[in-house]
């Protein structure tokens, strides 16, 4: 897959089969419209475009910075590198760009940089200034540039019956299988690895303390989690903690993550973690001892879960 960070820097002169939207998640409901455009450019010998932009507009128009995004920009260009795309154009998504006429859009965009031929596109898209334009006028636009446009409609979106939404809540809520499920993959949180207070280290638990730069990446709910990583190459599984460590009065939010039967110095490191099932909520527990306790019975749990389950 080519990757072009601006619009104005893709150069391909084969005609192209575009689709249009955010993708964020990447899941399974869009794959099936990902299949639909992979298809098709092979079935006609054009090439199969994704056009996305970033920042998220609410971020740039609304000053938005509540949202909060399944996968980080980096995340997204990792799944989508396995769908068999051609190519993937992610545009700076600006207030200037935000002005630009339907009209505009669609020829400067679509016709002059793209190239495109043909555009499978939802049936509730929406774009140019103020979105004010649909797909009939995309349609319309399509008769004039030489482009048809086909339509995904409401029930075979409505089939999958999953949505960028669905995941976000299931992951708030900290239904990490459900957001799996409906994901196809295991959701995943990257970052670097920063000290932190190793209490983990006295408690005979180290731990692995994720940073993760991006602030508008989701972070579930706050609690205990089974989780696996692959780091110098190969397969580790574990249990990381997502909370306030209120035992020992913390006061900062850490995503700590302890990996069974693994020696290593990660400081500094970047990892991706894919989290499996959560076990539990976070606790303040009476005692030190009665925290460590509870660790073991996590830890119990998860090797339990993976002995089961791999």
């Amino acid at each position: 897959m080519k990757r072009y960070t601006d619009a104005n820097t893709y150069n391909n002169h084969v005609p192209s089969v575009v689709t249009i939207g955010t993708f964020d998640g990447v899941h399974i409901g869009h794959k099936k419209i990902i299949e639909r455009l992979v298809e098709a450019a092979k079935r006609n010998n054009l090439e199969s475009v994704i056009l996305t932009f970033f920042p998220h507009p609410r971020m740039v128009l609304q000053k938005d910075t509540s949202i909060k995004l399944i996968n980080t920009i980096e995340e997204r260009i990792q799944i989508l590198e396995k769908t068999g795309l051609d190519s993937l154009v992610i545009h700076p998504f600006t207030k200037e760009f935000s002005r630009l006429s339907a009209k505009e859009y669609v020829e400067e965009m679509l016709v002059d940089k793209l190239n495109v031929r043909h555009v499978i596109i939802g049936y509730d898209h929406r774009f140019g200034r103020n979105r004010n334009s649909n797909i009939i006028d995309l349609a319309s636009f399509g008769i004039q540039n030489d482009f048809t446009v086909e339509e995904i409609t409401k029930q075979d979106i409505d089939d999958v019956a999953v949505s960028s939404t669905k995941i976000r809540e299931a992951l708030l809520e900290g239904d990490i299988m459900k957001a799996n499920k409906y994901l196809g993959y295991n959701f995943m949180l990257t970052g670097k690895i920063i000290k932190g207070k190793e209490l983990g280290r006295k408690l005979e638990y180290p731990t692995a303390n994720l940073y993760i730069e991006e602030d508008y990446k989701l972070i579930p709910k706050k609690g205990v989690y089974v989780v696996k990583s692959h780091i110098n190459n190969k397969l580790y599984f574990g249990m990381m903690n997502i909370g306030n460590n209120p035992t020992v009065n913390g006061q900062h939010q850490t995503i700590e993550t302890h990996f069974f039967d693994a020696s290593f110095n990660l400081y500094e490191k970047k990892i991706q973690i894919e989290m499996l099932i959560r076990i539990r909520d976070e606790k303040k527990f009476e005692s030190i001892e009665a925290l460590k306790n509870a660790m073991q019975d996590d830890e119990d749990f998860s090797r339990d879960y993976i002995n089961s389950t791999v």
